[in-house]
């Protein structure tokens, strides 16, 4: 459930839209505060900075400086076609809002020192379609010693995920050539003389693209083979951000064991359905595994393993105060934001005193790893590194602890059967 905090203003909006926001404590321009760049979600379709959500003061205060950025969304941001693959010097077309956010981290590189920030201590963070845009940005050469630091939450192409799956150059650009034609034109020339409200309203689904350029392998590709950035990172998922389309009666979804074949009994065991309602969590857990927990958990495992550098790993279960029908919503995707980004305020919540406590814990933990590449710190529970010896995760409700990470052998089981791996 995406609230209005993390939507932007209706108006106005603009083509003109690359800009990014800064916020700083510093007094002087040799301070060298530690950096994070926000990566705003939404499908890659929607979302902006200047949701009020997004806000950079409250870490700002906390010793960071803090920026979000603008990226272009949609099929502004994706569309690809051979005539525009042959107009680029490196004959790929389709990654505009991946070099987007490159743009506007070799902006941060070149001009952060302005506001007291330190151009080698940049942490990318962003959540869903911002984690993804992490993932990338991890694996694109085009990115690299642009960042020393990544977090990353509920949202991975690690694994092909299905939700997010990276298309092939020529692929995107057969679609690129339907979406021409959906809208009567014949050539680049013509899109261009188009209205560019008319473009945008011609809906599709867009995402990043194996073009040879930005991304000259899948993400999963890269990490394959080992050739993503190496640095320290931060990441996790939350506790009920699965898509489940349906709900089947426990019959029907005890017969998705057989699937799995000579494995079929473990299924039963990690995903029981012996009754109605433990059928039901089931069909909640399995969509969080499937969709966020399983690629995040991938992630969390390949970037520690074939890097050596630590990871930390977290569970975020608060239930944030509801009314109404929005009890039924739970640890939603995006919950987290307003707790990491110490931004509660921005949203309409009965706020209790355990969120107000959560949240000076969880963006404390934000802020030191940006600063350090580690989040602990004085007064805080320890958060140890995550590892496949050692799957010990945070988990964050009303009292943090680190736990070792409770559906560790589900996760397991369903990662080795994972498609795509």
């Amino acid at each position: 459930m995406i609230g209005p905090e993390f939507v932007v203003p209706q108006q106005p909006l603009s083509e003109d839209c690359l800009y990014l926001n800064v916020w700083t404590a510093a007094k002087s321009p040799d301070e060298k505060r530690p950096v994070m760049v926000w990566i705003y979600g939404g499908g890659f379709i929607t979302g902006g900075s200047a949701a009020p959500g997004y806000s950079g003061e409250a870490l700002a205060k906390k010793g960071i400086v803090f920026v979000s950025i603008n990226y272009r969304l949609g099929v502004f941001g994706f569309l690809a076609h051979p005539g525009l693959s042959a107009e680029d010097p490196h004959h790929a077309s389709g990654n505009y809002a991946l070099l987007d956010q490159i743009a506007a981290l070799q902006w941060v590189k070149k001009n952060i020192r302005a506001f007291g920030g330190d151009p080698e201590r940049v942490t990318i963070a962003g959540q869903s379609a911002g984690s993804a845009s992490v993932n990338c940005l991890i694996a694109s050469p085009l990115a690299k010693n642009l960042f020393q630091g990544a977090i990353a939450e509920s949202g991975s192409l690690v694994l092909e995920n299905p939700l997010l799956r990276m298309k092939t150059l020529a692929a995107a650009e057969k679609e690129g050539q339907t979406f021409m034609k959906k809208l009567k034109v014949r050539n680049i020339q013509e899109l261009r003389a188009l209205p560019a409200e008319a473009i945008q309203h011609a809906f599709g689904f867009y995402s990043p693209i194996v073009d040879g350029y930005v991304m000259p392998s899948s993400v999963a590709e890269i990490y394959r083979q080992s050739r993503q950035t190496h640095v320290p990172f931060l990441t996790g998922w939350n506790a009920d951000e699965g898509f489940l389309p349906g709900v089947k009666d426990k019959a029907a979804f005890a017969a998705e064991a057989k699937d799995f074949g000579s494995d079929s009994l473990l299924f039963a065991k990690y995903f029981p359905s012996a009754t109605d309602s433990a059928s039901l969590a089931s069909q909640i857990a399995l969509s969080v595994d499937k969709t966020i927990g399983v690629p995040q958990f991938a992630w969390a495992l390949r970037q520690n393993e074939q890097t050596g550098v630590k990871t930390f790993l977290y569970r975020f279960l608060r239930k944030p105060p509801a009314e109404g029908n929005r009890k039924r919503f739970g640890a939603y995707h995006t919950a987290e934001i307003g707790y990491v980004l110490h931004n509660l305020d921005s949203i309409q919540r009965p706020w209790e005193a355990a969120d107000r406590k959560l949240e000076d814990i969880m963006s404390s933990y934000w802020v030191n790893f940006v600063k350090a590449g580690n989040p602990n710190g004085p007064g805080l529970p320890d958060w140890p590194a995550f590892s496949s010896k050692d799957p010990e995760a945070m988990y964050f409700d009303e009292d943090p602890a680190a736990k070792i990470l409770a559906d560790r052998r589900a996760l397991e089981f369903l990662y080795a059967k994972y498609p795509g791996r």
